[in-house]
């Protein structure tokens, strides 16, 4: 058995460091949480160890979200029934069934931009940020509507779902400059509740030097110190009571 050997951010010396190449919304606020945890998870790419089921369920969240996900997209598409999960948006998956046949709706788009947010291939060596979508309408030639679907918690996530709101409108303004109105709506499944935002050219491109910012400290970082705190580590799957890669935990 190999022994594992934690990771002391004081004994790293930024000029031997690799860089995070390319970001998204989930590998930004892992970074902006702790860095470390991000260097351990997309530089050193060590996995997470499996995990228990919490008590009483049958599947992980994030694989229950994958699967309604999935089965959303094939509703879409025209393949199958939809599920018991998302029976209570019935009348909105038929609606974006419809325009999805009259060729307005594009899937599970995977957007991705270079260092000056110039559309690349999403796996090209060039991508800088990559922001993935669940469903893109095109109403008109200068409205857009942007489609997420939430199989979590709405309460508490009001901060991370609003910045990928911004995103994400940003992203929609940039790759499409004819557009000059951008709807966002988050489908809270679980909770029957639909969060919509809007924003015009003027208001979503006030978004673009945050994260232009934010996208330019994760990239170029060469230093990944720990970030000790009750709320980050009591999670963390590089801790003590993880993989044990990191021996700064609380």
């Amino acid at each position: 058995m190999t022994d594992i050997i934690p990771v002391s951010p004081d004994t790293l010396e930024g000029d031997q460091m690799q860089k995070i190449d390319a970001w998204s919304y989930s590998r930004l606020s892992t970074f902006e949480q702790c860095k470390l945890r991000a260097k351990l998870a997309y530089i050193d790419r060590i996995p997470e160890p499996e995990r228990p089921l919490p008590p009483g369920k049958t599947e992980h969240a994030n694989d229950r979200g994958t699967r309604i996900h999935n089965a959303a997209e094939l509703f879409v598409q025209g393949g199958v029934e939809l599920i018991p999960e998302l029976r209570s948006f019935r009348e909105e998956f038929l609606r974006l069934r419809e325009l999805f046949k009259q060729g307005k709706v594009s899937l599970e788009g995977e957007w991705a931009v270079d260092r000056e947010w110039e559309p690349t291939a999403w796996r090209s060596s060039n991508a800088w940020a990559r922001i993935k979508l669940d469903a893109f309408v095109r109403m008109s030639k200068t409205n857009g509507v942007v489609i997420d679907y939430k199989t979590g918690k709405k309460f508490g996530n009001e901060i991370k779902h609003a910045e990928q709101c911004q995103l994400y409108q940003l992203a929609a303004f940039l790759r499409y400059p004819e557009l000059q109105v951008i709807d966002v709506e988050l489908w809270y499944t679980d909770q029957d509740d639909i969060t919509h935002m809007r924003y015009t050219r003027e208001q979503g491109m006030r978004f673009y030097r945050n994260f232009d910012n934010r996208g330019n400290a994760i990239t170029t970082a060469t230093e990944f110190p720990a970030n000790p705190n009750i709320f980050s580590c009591r999670w963390c799957p590089y801790g003590p009571r993880g993989t044990g890669h990191c021996d700064k935990g609380v």
